[in-house]
């Protein structure tokens, strides 16, 4: 263990090495590190996957939170306010028709999966991941207003994407007389909303009121935050309820303190959880990988198609009715929802939680999406933009309303701004 540790390291510094050189040529961490993984599990034999179950379920766990609780803090009504109807329409209309759709899909295509699993698969492949699409996010010829829809709804899905999953894993669980079932899933949540709401606003607060009062280091502001991100999951779990629930609800208590909490407060929890995603990518590739791949069908492969086109595009189509955005940008912003972290970590719960009749049917289809994903949207993102960007009127992609780096991006393929948007710092 000790080299396949070292041998992670290492490339976790290579990365850092190269991560803007990378996004030149379209080279996104996932794919590297999902390539790595395959290496260390099947070619090297250096990882003993019978033993990493425990260890791969903590890294989701502490990875999942940062990301639900940072996501959510980082929003500000200001920034949100102008197209607010459009968020609305993205995640009540149409991220509930994305998961019925899965859903109903699964039942009919997937051998051996119906009710509560057919229902985790719709809920585990409806959030998306923005960072697999970094360069087409940090492009400034695709309109801000656009990139800014893409990446709110990416940073809330998944948050009200997980209470489904959850309520579908206990009651895919209990099916198979492996868990307690929807009544004590419904429970968990309802005490990790309340706990998370309390927490984030008392949070929040007190950090408000120490930086004011000087009593609080500002350096410090920024392992405090990841300290709360991590109680609020952990704690919620002490006294019975959800942590994930708790944890997206804590952040965005926490950001309603501050009006929308500041990037610099944010930025070292966003950084952990980064690191940490990148382990995702790699323990995805050698645990999830090799325990799928054997258990892959035709069904599979073609609901992995169907979940990146239709189970996705034809929902966004049909919230977005009514806006008088045109075929173009409904077309792209559909097509820009990649599956990835959320996905993948939803994938990892369900390997270690479910029994292994159970997981063996769900599983393929979950990787070979994600699969899927990482391949079209990474290797689309650049071109498919420039291809948009040439569609529109001269004056769509002018700058309109606040920043779209007023909601930072979620990087996973470098400082990630070929186009020239940020600068290292230094």
């Amino acid at each position: 263990m000790d080299g396949t540790i070292s041998l992670v390291l290492l490339l976790l510094f290579l990365w850092g090495l190269i991560s803007r050189r990378s996004a030149r040529v379209e080279l996104t961490a996932p794919a590297v590190f999902v390539l790595v993984g395959l290496v260390l599990a099947t070619c090297l034999g250096s990882m003993d996957l019978n033993l990493s179950h425990e260890t791969v379920k903590a890294v989701a766990e502490i990875c999942l939170t940062w990301i639900l609780f940072t996501d959510a803090a980082r929003l500000s009504f200001p920034v949100l306010r102008p197209d607010l109807g459009l968020y609305v329409r993205l995640l009540l209309i149409g991220l509930p028709l994305c998961i019925g759709l899965g859903t109903l899909l699964a039942t009919g295509l997937l051998p051996g999966v119906s009710g509560w699993a057919a229902l985790f698969v719709g809920a585990a492949l409806a959030p998306t991941d923005a960072a697999l699409g970094a360069s087409m996010m940090t492009n400034p010829v695709v309109p801000e207003r656009v990139r800014r829809l893409i990446n709110v709804e990416s940073g809330l899905n998944d948050g009200i994407a997980t209470p489904v999953v959850v309520m579908a894993l206990a009651g895919t669980a209990a099916a198979t007389g492996e868990g307690h079932g929807g009544g004590a899933a419904i429970q968990e949540l309802a005490v990790g909303l309340a706990y998370g709401a309390v927490l984030g606003l008392v949070g929040g607060w007190l950090m408000r009121t120490a930086l004011r009062k000087g009593w609080a280091a500002e350096e410090f502001a920024g392992p405090a935050v990841l300290a709360l991100a991590l109680l609020s999951y952990l704690s919620a779990i002490a006294i019975g309820g959800n942590g994930f629930v708790a944890a997206f609800v804590a952040g965005l208590a926490f950001g309603t303190a501050h009006g929308g909490a500041p990037k610099w407060q944010l930025e070292f929890t966003e950084q952990s959880g980064t690191v940490l995603s990148l382990l995702v990518w790699l323990l995805f590739g050698a645990v999830l990988v090799p325990a799928a791949f054997p258990h892959m069908t035709w069904q599979s492969a073609l609901y992995a198609v169907l979940s990146l086109t239709v189970v996705r595009m034809v929902p966004v189509a049909l919230s977005l009715l009514g806006t008088r955005m045109d075929r173009a940008t409904v077309l792209f912003i559909g097509w820009f929802g990649p599956r990835g972290l959320a996905t993948i970590i939803f994938s990892l719960l369900a390997l270690e939680g479910l029994a292994p009749s159970v997981s063996q049917k769900v599983l393929p289809v979950l990787v070979l999406t994600v699969l899927l994903s990482v391949l079209a949207h990474g290797l689309s993102a650049g071109p498919l933009a420039r291809r948009y960007a040439a569609s529109l009127p001269a004056r769509a992609t002018g700058r309109s309303g606040p920043s779209s780096h007023s909601i930072p991006v979620r990087r996973l393929s470098g400082s990630a701004d070929p186009h020239g948007d940020s600068a290292p710092r230094g």
